[in-house]
């Protein structure tokens, strides 16, 4: 067929596919119905990966597996903000353009509202008083670790990790002037610390300037002389700013951050969960290693567990686990209940789903 029968196809198809969009919200304005009747949470991410493993299963190309989740996730967008009565709102640090903001955009979508939040613990405030519906944090990065405030809030908080979101990260060199003329970088500390080796050798008389977010450095360079900031492409074209050198990370093929998302309830079981936890122990010889018994008795495999100290006395520490399962599995109630009785203080932060 010719290119004019080829378009006419796809006016035709696309027709049905703003009809069958449409049918599919008018369901969704009924399920938003029950949900508020049931008072259930209108973000469900055990429903949102049962979503997305379907669509990739029933995919037959020739679009990507990517394709398709990126087109679905603006679906759920969509759907999102009419399952709610009044628009979805999402707390996430650093203004436009930070890279929470974009990992909560990959999360949440382009048909919701976001909040743009100065520090860690206004985004736990806004979700907590109600502000918001959700919220998005960082948590730790593949070459830096923890991001110890995260950690620390998760503590006292009374909100639930639902879900997380994992998204490589493309460190920038940007600055309207060029390299051999900057005197200041501007940047999160986080940032400075994936970029350390690249900084010593390219830019050793530069000084470094610790901003809340690297969003925020990319606003600050804007405004200043002879100043650059590390930050993403997206921040250059928000900010405009010229991006000097690409890929300026340490670890190009590894620097990837880990992003919860905060909800006031939990998020159900799917199958192919993670739950994670904080406890302290018992200052005596091999506490540790009997809290980790549990564990091992009902054979959950744990994925992660680090230390910080408690803030309320000198070497008491907690220590933060994420293991495999759902905490309504029976493995894991057990081996959490047997934990519980052997600590000083625990806490489950939330279980929530392994999105594949």
């Amino acid at each position: 067929m010719d290119l004019t029968h080829l378009r006419k196809k796809i006016d035709s198809l696309d027709v049905q596919i703003v009809a069958l969009l449409n049918e599919r919200a008018g369901i969704t304005l009924s399920i938003g119905k029950e949900k508020r009747k049931n008072k259930k949470s209108i973000y469900t991410p055990e429903r949102e990966k049962q979503v997305l493993a379907r669509i990739r299963g029933l995919n037959r190309g020739p679009l990507s597996k990517q394709s398709l989740e990126a087109i679905y996730r603006e679906i759920m967008s969509g759907s999102l903000s009419l399952e709610n009565e009044k628009p979805s709102r999402i707390a996430h640090l650093g203004p436009k353009a930070s890279y929470t903001h974009m990992a909560a955009l990959e999360k949440f979508g382009q048909s919701v509202g976001y909040i743009a939040c100065d520090n860690i613990p206004d985004v736990f405030n806004r979700v907590e008083h109600g502000d918001c519906d959700y919220g998005v944090v960082p948590v730790e990065n593949s070459n830096e670790g923890a991001v110890t405030h995260t950690f620390d809030m998760l503590v006292d908080s009374d909100l639930k990790i639902c879900s997380q979101t994992l998204m490589p990260i493309a460190h920038n060199l940007l600055a309207n002037v060029s390299m051999n003329k900057i005197k200041q970088i501007y940047s999160n500390s986080q940032v400075f610390g994936q970029c350390r080796q690249w900084l010593m050798v390219n830019m050793p008389k530069a000084e470094l300037f610790d901003a809340v977010s690297s969003a925020r450095a990319a606003q600050m360079t804007a405004k200043k002389k002879n100043a650059a900031c590390i930050a993403s492409e997206l921040a250059a074209r928000v900010y405009g700013l010229k991006i000097l050198k690409k890929n300026i990370q340490d670890n190009n093929a590894h620097n990837i951050t880990r992003f919860l998302v905060l909800s006031r309830v939990d998020a159900g079981p799917t199958g192919r969960d993670r739950t994670s936890l904080v406890f302290s122990i018992k200052d005596k010889v091999g506490a540790l290693h009997a809290m980790l018994t549990p564990f091992y008795k009902n054979k959950i495999n744990l994925t992660k567990i680090e230390s910080r100290p408690s803030k309320k006395k000198a070497w008491d520490y907690y220590f933060f686990v994420d293991c495999e399962g759902h905490q309504k599995d029976k493995a894991v109630a057990r081996a959490l209940g047997q934990l519980e009785g052997m600590c000083k203080f625990m806490k489950i932060l939330g279980s929530y789903p392994v999105l594949d």
